[in-house]
């Protein structure tokens, strides 16, 4: 149990440095080095790094390490393109299920209330915590299972290395501030509205996350 929490604990700092662009694309990290620098055993770090390798976010270099896999404009438009496929649609589908939405409407209030308050604290983790839970979340009141690991894989594929920069210049909060106003459009039923608010909310990917 505490090899596995050593594990997740790792896992979380070595995505929160993917997308703060501490861990650079291209380059190759040894998880020996990063494990003397985190302050644990070589195990638990070589463990995350390999569960981002199941993940495509970084690859295994023989007798070097790890090396963070690029991400090209054009892989980021295609993540995008399949979101907007796999996402809108489902999203305006839940607008036709207001009402089960309406019974949790305390629970996703709360958590786009919490990742407003990640995003004004600078907490770049959180804010993608509750912004995993509020999407995926939604999600998977649809029950499809194959639909909610999609996404959840292309997510991790985008690397938003550009979070960092946006809560530096205090857009983050901005971007936060757009999930109550998804929520009140699938609970109101209005389907055109939630897919225009979404549409919006997933240009980040390639406005301005790149």
């Amino acid at each position: 149990m505490h090899q596995t929490n050593l594990r997740d604990q790792a896992l979380q700092v070595l995505k929160f440095r993917l997308v703060s662009g501490d861990l650079a694309p291209g380059q190759i990290y040894s998880a020996a080095a990063l494990a003397a620098e985190l302050g644990v055993s070589n195990s638990p770090v070589r463990e995350a790094m390999l569960t981002l390798v199941n993940q495509g976010l970084l690859e295994t270099v023989r007798n070097r390490g790890f090396r963070v896999i690029p991400l090209s404009d054009k892989e980021r438009r295609n993540i995008y393109d399949l979101r907007i496929l796999l996402e809108i649609p489902s999203m305006v589908k839940l607008s036709k299920m207001s009402g089960t939405i309406a019974q949790r409407k305390d629970e996703f209030s709360k958590i786009a209330s919490d990742m407003v308050k990640c995003a004004k604290k600078g907490d770049i983790v959180g804010y993608l915590d509750m912004d995993r839970n509020f999407h995926l979340g939604l999600l998977e009141i649809l029950q499809n299972e194959q639909l909610v690991s999609i996404v959840e894989k292309l997510r991790d594929q985008t690397r938003q290395y550009g979070l960092k920069a946006l809560s530096d210049r205090g857009d983050l909060v901005r971007s936060a501030e757009e999930h109550q106003p998804i929520l009140d459009a699938i609970i109101s039923g209005d389907g055109k509205l939630t897919s225009k608010l979404m549409t919006e909310h997933l240009s980040h990917l390639v406005r301005d996350w790149a």
